[in-house]
């Protein structure tokens, strides 16, 4: 799994902030009836509304790891137009489709 450079120094320089924050998302993804897949096209189209580029790539690679279709991706991006505009949903697009080329 592709994990930024950014993300491993974090997890090196702060290893018990980080257990207890993957501890706290564990927690989080097992306290409701969504199956893995929804969660993560969930938290695709959250970090598409933060603009995140780093969230949206992130979300996007657990999306197909969870056995999301790219058409799904591709409609969770296209619902977020009307509540972010079209510039913020073109940039979340061009992410998406930079993981989804390098799949």
């Amino acid at each position: 799994m592709y994990l930024p450079r950014i993300y491993e120094k974090f997890q090196s320089k702060f290893p018990e902030v980080f257990k207890d924050f993957q501890k706290l998302g564990k927690t989080c993804r097992e306290s409701g009836p969504l199956e893995k897949k929804y969660q993560d096209l969930a938290n695709l189209g959250i970090a598409i509304g933060a603009n995140s580029r780093g969230a949206v790539m992130s979300q996007t690679r657990k999306a197909l790891e969870s056995g999301a279709s790219q058409e799904e991706i591709a409609h969770v991006v296209l619902l977020s137009l009307t509540t972010i505009g079209f510039s913020n949903m073109i940039a979340a697009m061009g992410w998406v489709n930079e993981v989804m080329e390098g799949t």
